[in-house]
């Protein structure tokens, strides 16, 4: 019997064709390119965000509990660097840290004098502390007394701090269809001082790549949300994909389908510039930002709808010289020296 023949006989003929399958996947996969790199920077706006660490409006107590040096933020010149790299990116919203607001709904306690100074030295840009805390932890929207004392500590923030923009709330996690966080919004629009945003961290669409239902958001729920939003930022991240390409893909979707679901209100993408290998829902290597940009280029291909204000990037405290890198030549537009 030649090897031919018994090549096609059982069992070598099934090995045969599985190997052929998986021939014939492994090259469609090497083919498929879901994103597109773009580096003129057509896709930047300069109206982008971040979110910031706690340090640039903590109070003392935060940095004794944390062992933290304040030197590190409380001065002109160190919030003057800060707003210059900002500035040089397009960023036109930052989100400092203010959470987890206290069992009773107040929003944690920052340096008021540092307040100031920050504000002084980010004139140019929108500032809206990021407040909320940890779903039936820290945060209690289904308690009318809670939310009766988160809406009117964040409106006396603002009293306090006139030049804040608004305030930014995330509230994690926050389940879809969420009745309650509804009435939360609609009750921090009627007590927030007039002219002053509402941005929400908001949550992706359902994707069979990640499985979870309490952080993803449907259509109907989405739009509700953005209803009572000035901005909508969802944290396009955390998926716990493996591989680069099918993220990518899943940025194009998601990218299409929430500036589809805002219905018109500006949407920041929230993109991935951490670290928490080995955390299981995410990894560096396929979670970033040049990933991301990728298919966020991608999806605005065939033109931007109004609603794209921008990407908002998470983190300030964890982006390194690499990640600027990428954001200068995945995104950025030239800008040139910035004072």
């Amino acid at each position: 019997m030649t090897l031919w023949q018994r090549l096609k006989r059982p069992p070598w003929r099934t090995l045969l064709l599985l190997a052929a399958l998986l021939g014939v996947a492994g090259l469609a996969y090497l083919a498929w390119s879901p994103g597109e790199r773009v580096a003129d920077g057509r896709d930047d706006t300069g109206s982008n965000g971040i979110w910031l660490q706690h340090g640039w409006l903590g109070d003392d107590a935060w940095f004794e509990t944390n062992g933290r040096d304040p030197a590190r933020f409380r001065s002109a010149e160190k919030i003057q660097q800060l707003r210059t790299q900002l500035t040089r990116h397009g960023i036109k919203y930052v989100f400092p840290h203010l959470c987890p607001c206290l069992p009773d709904g107040s929003i944690t306690a920052h340096d008021p004098v540092q307040m100031e100074r920050f504000l002084d030295g980010f004139s140019s840009i929108s500032v809206l502390p990021w407040i909320g805390g940890v779903h039936d932890e820290s945060a209690h929207p289904g308690v009318k007394a809670w939310r009766a004392r988160f809406t009117s500590s964040a409106a006396a923030l603002l009293t306090a701090h006139p030049r804040l923009a608004g305030v930014h709330v995330n509230i994690e996690p926050m389940p879809e269809g969420d009745s309650d966080y509804l009435v939360l919004l609609d009750e921090l629009r009627a007590t927030l001082p007039p002219g002053k945003m509402i941005s929400v961290a908001a949550y992706p669409p359902p994707t069979r790549w990640h499985p979870f239902p309490d952080v993803h958001w449907g259509e109907s729920y989405f739009r509700e949300v953005a209803k009572r939003a000035d901005q909508i930022v969802p944290m396009l991240y955390d998926t716990g994909i493996k591989w680069q390409k099918p993220y990518r893909k899943l940025m194009v979707d998601w990218t299409t389908e929430v500036l589809a679901w805002s219905g018109g209100k500006p949407v920041l993408l929230g993109l991935p510039a951490y670290d928490d290998a080995g955390s299981g829902y995410h990894n560096p290597k396929v979670e970033n930002l040049r990933n991301a940009l990728r298919g966020v280029h991608a999806a605005l291909a065939n033109g931007k709808p109004a609603s794209y204000g921008g990407i908002a990037i998470y983190s300030e405290w964890e982006m390194g010289g690499e990640d600027w890198k990428a954001l200068d030549e995945e995104f950025c537009k030239s800008r040139g020296n910035v004072d």
